[in-house]
């Protein structure tokens, strides 16, 4: 869950100050009054200092009423709100995390030791067996209000028995995990340095059993800094004195020093060695293949509350694993295109411009920064398997685990059945069979390698296109899976000639692969004429046709292109040659600082009209379109309050507007588990969505969007604040967990799905971060070009708002090119709205009430983003000239697409529709009511005590 930090408790008080004040000042008065009287006869007296306590407690009663209905009237709202989840919808939660674990854990290797059939005693090595990876830090955590299945309760629930020596040893090294959470990163990995592990310890494991599980993690999350790129100017405490765990130069996502030791320990003494890597980013395994004692190596990333059970069923055997890789696993990092260019870099010359924040109660500047896409297009395995066709890298030597990679415990046979095209798709037969001696799944992946002129339109040469997932075979058993898919979607962006999609003509190979470097069979299709998707002639998908709108996200950039054998690979991927911002960017780069909010208002604009009586309300919507003439009477009904509030105070929630009868909804975090982070409840928490998309699973991915929708509902709220979209750039973004994939399509479909699932039971999803936010990229300019941003970072979205029908999106703290992407139109409402077809409501990324020093209001609305997540008020959250037809226009549109994606939640499907005022300020109210007779009944006393003692003098 996210916790409460001080920058938010200071920023409230500061919104309470001017009652506290009062509330002060009336006490002041009061006792001031009452020493004043002290000289007074006694029925003077009397009725002076009781008249004065009666007004001290009426005037902090009136203080206490116009804070809780003022300022913290949200935070109250949000904190007395109701919802428990039922044991048996945590029970099928459980249940179906289990399972999207057993789909999910990816085999690597295999040398014949796993399943373990012989043996089921273990030794577990390593300090992050008892401290392993469950989720990631932030909104993508998961809560502690539930047990939690450890790696080695996984694997004794399996039937497994484990060397307590060793558990016990490592509980005494320390048992806590330096802090990883939104508050505060600690990139220390405890690990006992290889002389702590005594000679009669290693001699006992060994008696004990001949089988080693050496357990490797790196946790991450939600912050301030993505995954080191250099540990040494990170914070980390080394586990030795006598050496550095990682020199300089070294990053997080290889062995350091103290678990090179250790595996060296353990392969010494054993010879049948097991690596389980528990991390959600990909590491540098390349020292499994130099040690031959290394036989099998399982990747078990984020498991959420349950999934260590599958972890111990994969080792038994009773599950046969079944997950591919959903990124390309590479021998050296620091030679992927994008390692110069892989880290967030501070501007020089804006560096006046810093914003002050808070992390933890310490005071946090963030500056602005930014980082270059340099490698266009050729994001993860779209690179190596074109680098490799173009002969420019050894594949062999570069790559260890391609995407799509992983292995079982029986063997699969694809047949490719002829293509077949009709009304602009292709279909294709594939006929899985298991020939081997287990029950298994398998995943038929399809791929098509497009016709390429040297120079012309940047293409890879592998394009992951479509995929399915077989059943559970039994041995001997086939299944024929049909793959369809447009042909449009096999067209590239044009950005320099057409400035469109193209399908050029020529020949497409459609294969069917193990996985994206391995084919398995492959067809042709041939496209006679080259097909420009402009002007009338649009991709079937889209409502208008994709042009340039990102000319100035491209800044002065070379971008590595496949071109005579990507001949520029050295300059396009080299570190940036400056680190200032130039022209004409700079002069136009502006946070909330320097921001004129007049900027986009128009004084031609006319008033519409505000506070009608036409009759309606929001639940008369339901399943109206969206250009039904009925939205603008409705908006008629609306007062500027009433929009003013509900934009300005939509931090998990949306608020009531009496005047339409629009009631107040609810929106919780995250990903792994639906938290409220107000009342402290919260769901069981799933495995993370790297390991969603390891499953390659539709139905599985759909399956885990119904539960969420389900312990939603149950749970009170209408929204959800998942899935993350955004792309696996690097290995080093710290919210990878929280993200899918490198390659949209997978993505896309597995954030499709859930958002589909949780539909089915009307919660809408906000699909996040949109768009560009490949790490913990705050007030990070990101550039790139239209080709990449369109085909690799938007990808997800797209699909996910095509075919899942998304109606929320929540927008990213990045910058595209100079600007916040909340303020790019052509972005939030050229592409996303005009293009895609989206229609519903865009939220910000967690707002406070300052927009952290670079989101506004002003510039949201006027740019396609409606509402602020924020939770108490303040100056930016609000618009600046809320009176001014222009506001009034933009409010109002905002407040049409908040609406129209609320009314198509369970909130109005007939059965939960609840109108009227909150309960909280119905109690409120009955206080009041009952502090104002006693207050009367007081008086009367009072003034019964003063004639009694006038009359006795």
């Amino acid at each position: 869950m996210i916790s409460v930090e001080m920058e938010d408790v200071l920023a409230v008080l500061q919104l309470c100050k001017p009652y506290i004040i009062g509330i002060v000042a009336a006490l002041v008065i009061g006792i001031v009054i009452m020493i004043a009287c002290r000289r007074m006869c006694r029925d003077k007296k009397f009725l002076i200092r009781r008249e004065a306590a009666i007004a001290m407690v009426l005037a902090v009663v009136v203080c206490v009423n116009m804070i809780c209905f003022g300022p913290m009237a949200t935070l109250i709202g949000l904190a007395t709100g109701n919802g428990t989840l039922s044991d048996e919808t945590n029970e099928e939660a459980a249940e179906a995390a289990e399972e999207i674990m057993e789909d999910g854990i990816v085999l690597l290797k295999n040398e014949k030791l796993l399943p373990l059939n012989e043996t089921k005693k273990l030794n577990i090595f390593g300090w992050e067996s008892i401290n392993p990876a469950y989720g990631g830090a932030g909104s993508g955590g998961i809560n502690d209000l539930y047990d939690i299945v450890s790696l080695n309760q996984g694997l004794e629930n399996a039937g497994f028995s484990i060397n307590q020596d060793l558990v016990d040893f490592y509980n005494n090294y320390g048992a806590d995990n330096p802090e990883m959470s939104i508050q505060k990163q600690s990139w220390t990995l405890p690990e006992p340095p290889a002389d702590t592990y005594s000679d009669e310890l290693i001699e006992s494991a060994k008696e004990y059993s001949d089988v080693a599980v050496v357990v490797l993690s790196r946790k991450a999350g939600e912050g301030h800094n993505d995954i080191p790129m250099d540990v040494s100017k990170a914070a980390y405490d080394n586990n030795s004195d006598a050496y550095d765990d990682f020199p300089e130069g070294e990053h997080y996502l290889q062995l350091s020093q103290t678990e090179r030791d250790m595996v060296d320990m353990v392969c010494s003494n054993f010879d049948n060695v097991i690596v389980v890597y528990n991390g959600a980013n990909q590491f540098e395994l390349g020292f499994t293949d130099e040690y031959p004692q290394i036989k099998s190596v399982v990747w078990c990333p984020g498991t959420g509350n349950v999934g260590f059970n599958a972890l111990g069923k994969v080792f038994s055997g009773e599950v046969n694993p079944s997950g591919k890789t959903p990124d390309t696993f590479i021998y050296d990092m620091t030679t992927a295109p994008w390692w110069n260019n892989g880290e967030k870099i501070e501007y020089t010359n804006l560096a006046d411009m810093a914003v002050e924040g808070m992390n933890a109660g310490s005071p946090q500047v963030y500056a602005p920064a930014f980082t270059n896409y340099v490698e266009g297009i050729y994001v993860g395995y779209k690179y190596y398997e074109t680098a490799a066709q173009e002969g420019f890298i050894d594949y062999d030597k570069t790559v260890q685990y391609p995407f799509g990679y992983g292995l079982s415990y029986t063997e699969f046979e694809q047949k490719m059945g002829e293509l077949e095209e009709k009304d602009g798709q292709i279909s294709v037969d594939v006929e899985v069979t298991n020939t081997g001696d287990v029950a298994g799944k398998d995943v038929v992946e399809v791929y098509y390698n497009p016709p390429y002129t040297n120079g012309g339109i940047e293409k890879a040469s592998a394009n992951l296109i479509e995929f399915a997932k077989t059943d559970l075979l039994q041995p001997g058993d086939s299944q024929t899976v049909t793959v369809t898919f447009d042909v449009e979607d096999m067209a590239s962006y044009d950005e320099n000639d057409a400035e469109a999609y193209v399908l050029e003509k020529g020949d497409y190979v459609i294969s069917i692969n193990r996985d994206s470097h391995t084919v398995l069979d492959q067809k042709t299709y041939t496209v006679d004429d080259t097909v420009v998707y402009a002007g009338e002639n649009k991709r079937a998908s889209d409502d208008t046709a994709a042009v340039n709108v990102f000319e100035d996200a491209k800044g002065d950039i070379t971008y590595l292109s496949r071109a005579d054998h990507f001949a520029n690979y050295e300059e396009a991927t080299a570190a940036p040659a400056s680190v200032e911002l130039g022209e004409p960017y700079v002069s136009e780069y502006h946070l909330n600082s320097n921001f004129d909010k007049t900027t986009y208002l128009n004084d031609e604009d006319v008033m519409p009209t505000t506070g009608a009586d036409n009759g309606l309300t929001l639940a008369d919507m339901r399943d109206a379109d969206y250009d039904d003439p009925r939205w603008e009477k409705l908006l008629d009904q609306l007062t500027v309050d009433e929009m003013a509030n509900m934009i300005a105070m939509a931090g998990y929630q949306t608020a009531a507007m009496d005047s339409v009868g629009k009631v107040a909804t609810l929106d919780f975090d995250g990903p792994a588990a639906i938290n409220n982070n107000f009342t402290g409840v919260g769901s069981i928490g799933f495995p993370i969505e790297v390991v969603i998309a390891s499953t390659w699973n539709k139905e599985l991915a759909q399956t885990w969007g119904e539960c969420m929708g389900k312990i939603s509902q149950e749970m009170g709220a209408e929204g959800w604040y998942a899935p993350g979209m955004n792309t696996h750039r690097t290995a080093f973004g710290a919210r990878n967990y929280e993200y899918f994939s490198e390659d949209g399509v997978l993505a896309g479909n597995m954030g499709a799905n859930a958002v589909e699932g949780a539909r089915k039971y009307g919660v809408y999803s906000y699909i996040k971060h949109f768009a560009l936010y490949e790490g913990n990229a705050k007030m990070v300019s990101v550039w790139s070009n239209e080709q990449a941003i369109r085909e690799i970072y938007l990808k997800p979205f797209e699909v996910s708002v095509k075919q899942g029908g998304a109606n929320a999106v929540m927008v990213s703290w990045s910058f595209l090119g100079d600007k916040w992407t909340g303020e790019c139109s052509n972005l939030m409402n050229t592409v996303l709205r005009d293009e895609w077809g989206f229609r519903g409501m865009a939220l910000t990324d967690f707002f406070r009430n300052n927009g952290h020093g670079f989101m506004n209001a002003d510039a949201a609305l006027a740019n396609g983003v409606d509402a602020m997540l924020s939770t108490f008020n303040g100056e930016e959250n609000n618009v600046a000239n809320p009176e001014h037809p222009t506001s009034v226009l933009q409010m109002r549109n905002a407040c049409k697409n908040v609406m129209y994606t609320v009314v198509s939640s369970w909130a109005y499907d007939g059965e939960h529709e609840e109108t009227g005022m909150e309960n909280w300020k119905k109690a409120g109210i009955g206080i009041d009511i009952v502090v104002a007779l006693l207050a009367v009944g007081m008086e009367v006393l009072i003034i019964k005590g003063y004639k009694k003692r006038k009359n006795a003098e």
